[in-house]
């Protein structure tokens, strides 16, 4: 079914728009890392460049998914109300000044604070989508966030392992990410048990099992013995792109399935149905 009382998926949004979502939020989390970082010099270009080309990439895919391209301009015109062209304004400032920072790092903080808002406007996006009930919930918002972070942290981890290794600070919070992640994906989906299709909820349980298991405590696990000292510097380093890897696959699986499988819409609510035959209860004044 397509269209009637009953739930159906969307059809507006395909994998194109998956793909903004999965490139933006990891191109924009691995922006954030690379000033985390403290990298320097050529290391710090290339995390730059490599979140650039992620978020342009997403970007290309949302201009491949309208159908009259040579429109796309519009998407400014009303930044007022839509996260959409807030998303847009924030890239047009985001691209110059990221790719200034591969070049002038004092311009790296910068840099990563729009690449954070960039990342909030995508969330914000879904969660403002009021018809779907897998989007509207607001813990989607912090969820998509949490997600597109613990990305950006797993290219960082799998681009620099062993600078990586070296700093337990920083790996910390990649882990604290992947916990909030954890947490944040079971209180989402407990809170749409009663008020989605099966179909979203059976698509959002298989990409959140691997969300949680591979994607969050393993590599959890792998993190804690890294920061612990349990492994030899080849083995740790190894251990982090694994790590990476899996933050980053299983995220963006995630947003996938939430884009391309989950969309249903809530179908139409009716609390009372015709029947014919049956006469139409009229109110009284004094029931009023």
């Amino acid at each position: 079914m397509s269209y009637g009382p009953a739930p159906w998926q969307q059809t507006q949004w395909d994998w194109r728009a998956a793909g903004n979502f999965v490139c933006g939020g990891a191109g924009g989390g691995l922006i954030v890392f690379a000033a985390l970082s403290g990298a320097r010099g050529l290391a710090l270009a290339a995390l730059l460049l490599g979140g650039l080309a992620l978020v342009g990439a997403g970007l290309l895919c949302v201009w491949l998914e309208i159908g009259r391209p040579l429109r796309a301009l519009h998407v400014f015109f009303n930044p007022r109300t839509s996260w959409m062209a807030r998303e847009a304004f924030v890239a047009s400032v985001l691209m110059p000044v990221a790719l200034a920072a591969a070049w002038w790092p004092g311009l790296v903080w910068l840099a990563a604070a729009l690449a954070l808002v960039f990342v909030h406007c995508q969330s914000r996006m879904l969660q403002a989508a009021k018809g779907i009930p897998a989007w509207r919930e607001p813990l989607l918002a912090p969820l998509v966030l949490l997600t597109g972070l613990a990305e950006g942290a797993g290219l960082w981890m799998v681009a620099q392992p062993a600078q990586a290794a070296q700093q337990p600070l920083l790996l910390a919070l990649v882990g604290a990410l992947l916990f909030a992640r954890a947490l944040v994906w079971r209180a989402y989906r407990r809170r749409l048990a009663a008020h989605t299709a099966p179909r979203a909820l059976a698509a959002l349980d298989g990409a959140g099992r691997w969300l949680q298991g591979a994607g969050s405590w393993l590599p959890l696990a792998l993190i804690a013995l890294v920061a612990g000292g349990a492994l030899g510097a080849a083995m740790a380093a190894a251990a982090l792109v694994v790590a990476g890897l899996l933050a980053a696959a299983t995220g963006a699986g995630f947003k996938f399935v939430l884009i391309t499988r989950a969309a249903f819409n809530q179908g139409f609510a009716l609390a009372h149905l015709p029947v014919r035959g049956v006469r139409r209860r009229t109110t009284t004044p004094r029931e009023v």
